[in-house]
C-alpha cells in the first residue's frame, strides 16, 4: 500500500462484526452495527508540541485498538475500506492476540 498518514493520524482496518449472537441468532447485514475495534495499519510521525518537537504516537502498526463510534473518516484505499483518525480518537489498545475477524476486502 502506498499511503502514509501525516502527523498524529492513524490508518485503521475495521474488524468485522459477528455474524451470530451468543444464542445462535444470525444478524442480517442491515441490522449490524459497525464494530468499534480495528487493527492499526499505518501511523504518522507524530504531532508537534509548543516547542516544535515531534511527539511520537503511542500506537503502532499491528496494534488492535478500540475507538469511538463516530471516530475518523472512512476512505477507500486500494479497494479496501479503511478509516483515518487522529490518535486522540483512539480510546485504547487491546492487549493480547488477534481479536475478532478481519473485515473481508
Amino acid at each position: 500500500m502506498g499511503f502514509r498518514p501525516l502527523h498524529d493520524r492513524v490508518l485503521v482496518r475495521r474488524l468485522e462484526a459477528d455474524e451470530k449472537t451468543a444464542g445462535g441468532i444470525i444478524i442480517p447485514e442491515t441490522a449490524k452495527e459497525k464494530p468499534q475495534q480495528g487493527e492499526v495499519i499505518a501511523v504518522g510521525a507524530g504531532a508537534r508540541d509548543e516547542n516544535g518537537k515531534v511527539q511520537a504516537l503511542d500506537v503502532k502498526a499491528g496494534d488492535f485498538i478500540l475507538f469511538g463510534k463516530w471516530s475518523g473518516t472512512e476512505v477507500k484505499i486500494d479497494g479496501e475500506d479503511l478509516i483515518i483518525m487522529k490518535e486522540s480518537d483512539v480510546l485504547g489498545i487491546i492487549d493480547g492476540k488477534t481479536i475478532g475477524k478481519k473485515k473481508a476486502a
